[in-house]
């Protein structure tokens, strides 16, 4: 499983309306960083930040020990809503 399709299983596991998730992967100009795309509608905000922001820290932490085992490259997710 790549990346992207783990960070959307882990949102889609979150949130209520998982047809409005969408994730995807952005070229950067820096080497070995990854940029993440998650939007999620505006009523799921809440369940994929999380109170102080441990949901979305819970998914990049996750998703950035699954990189150090492949490509071993720095991952950012930004998260947005519709």
């Amino acid at each position: 499983m790549d990346l992207v399709q783990l960070t959307e299983e882990i949102v889609k596991s979150l949130v209520v309306d998982t047809d409005a998730v969408s994730v995807k992967e952005f070229p950067t100009e820096e080497e070995n960083v990854m940029l993440i795309q998650v939007i999620v509608a505006e009523d799921d905000m809440g369940r994929v930040i999380g109170k102080g922001g441990r949901c979305a820290n819970a998914i990049r932490t996750l998703v950035q020990a699954s990189s150090a085992l492949k490509d071993n490259k720095y991952i950012k997710i930004d998260i947005d809503k519709f």
